[in-house]
């Protein structure tokens, strides 16, 4: 059983003059701070993983850093360019099955890719929604059997930061 923890990007700062290169934009203070809360939730429910995956884009590698911190990891960061924008699903799951290994994995990641990926992998029609911060688990029987997973639960960052 392959699980996938599927984790949006926290609270960046807006695009803008101040940041013409997407690429490059932060969290904000109150994204990092919301991540740290999101985080912790999910080591005190014991949903965690082994390894985090990433976007190169920087807000999703520091939200990727922040939750490994939370997480008393002692695993790297592992980057992908399929978790940035523009790649199919199709494309993300052949570079995770690549380069990560585990049972548990968490992937950061953009919206809309993330939750067309999320609904490619459950077999959905419809993309799943995922809030700035939000989390989705999905259970493979195997990362070469996509389509076939199962949303075990879909979490908002305002429930995740509530204890």
């Amino acid at each position: 059983m392959q699980t996938l923890l599927l984790v949006r990007h926290a609270i960046a700062e807006a695009r803008g003059p101040e940041w013409p290169d997407d690429t490059v934009r932060p969290l904000t203070k109150k994204g990092e701070v919301r991540m740290r809360e999101i985080a912790r939730r999910l080591k005190a429910i014991d949903e965690t993983a082994e390894v985090v995956v990433t976007s190169p884009l920087k807000r999703a590698k520091d939200t990727a850093l922040i939750v490994m911190r939370e997480w008393n990891s002692s695993s790297d960061v592992e980057e992908i360019d399929a978790l940035a924008p523009g790649h199919t699903p199709t494309q993300t799951l052949a570079a995770v099955a690549e380069e990560a290994t585990g049972d548990r994995i968490a992937l950061v990641g953009h919206e809309p890719d993330l939750g067309q990926f999320a609904a490619w992998l459950i077999g959905a029609k419809q993309p799943v929604l995922f809030r700035k911060g939000g989390v989705a688990r999905i259970d493979l029987k195997s990362l070469s059997r996509p389509h076939e997973g199962q949303l075990i639960w879909l979490a908002t960052p305002r429930l995740l930061r509530k204890p």
